[in-house]
């Protein structure tokens, strides 16, 4: 789990009450458990988005060494 600032603020949260009154009943801190879920979503969505830059990198990485070998498809086209 990624370390975030021990800095607190109240937020306001609409939630439904059947499930804070279910949630109520494995926690005795809904505040903390919701801090560690959302940490841990946070976590997922940046893991999430750096590897999707990564595959984004390697195509592009993959498609300029395909354009240095062979060069561009557009080049035998040329109008000029």
């Amino acid at each position: 789990m990624p370390t975030f600032a021990t800095r607190k603020r109240a937020v306001n949260l609409t939630l439904s009450e059947g499930l804070v009154a279910q949630a109520k009943t494995y926690t005795s801190n809904l505040s903390a458990t919701m801090e560690t879920l959302l940490a841990d979503y946070v976590a997922e969505q940046q893991s999430t988005q750096a590897s999707r830059q990564q595959r984004a990198d390697a195509c592009s990485a993959d498609w300029n060494a395909v354009h240095a070998a062979v060069g561009s498809f557009a080049d035998e086209h040329s109008t000029l």
